[in-house]
């Protein structure tokens, strides 16, 4: 596993680190039952606090990406509950749907951007 933090960023390590594992699992890097490295491991390669990965593994835990095992650490395991997904994802859809609309960004654009992001998922899970 790849994990690149910006440590430049304004986003907390923390929000990069679970978008990150977010996608890896969107493109298919990660598959259902594969362990993640384990809190030490990782803060170690990234070079960041054991905390900070900890809350990370907590937060995709509780959006249900991911279990937490004693024995194997944090293993991928999504969640199922498409009710509660598309519940989140228009939550946080309205939120960067109105920053569209606040910069002028047109229904067909936005169309446009989701087509485009959707096809590099798809694209990348064919890899």
């Amino acid at each position: 596993m790849i994990v690149t933090i910006d440590f430049n960023s304004d986003e907390a390590f923390y929000i990069q680190l679970c978008n990150q594992i977010i996608f890896g699992i969107a493109n298919a890097e990660f598959r259902e039952g594969d362990n993640l490295p384990s809190v030490r491991e990782l803060a170690d390669n990234i070079g960041i606090n054991m905390h900070t990965v900890n809350k990370a593994y907590t937060i995709l835990k509780q959006e249900g990406y991911v279990k937490l095992d004693r024995r194997k650490g944090a293993v991928i395991a999504i969640n199922a509950d498409k009710y509660k997904a598309m519940e989140t994802l228009m939550n946080e859809m309205r939120v960067v749907l109105a920053k569209a609309v606040c910069k002028n960004i047109s229904c067909e654009e936005v169309h446009d951007i989701v087509d485009a992001i959707f096809r590099d998922f798809c694209t990348m899970e064919d890899k």
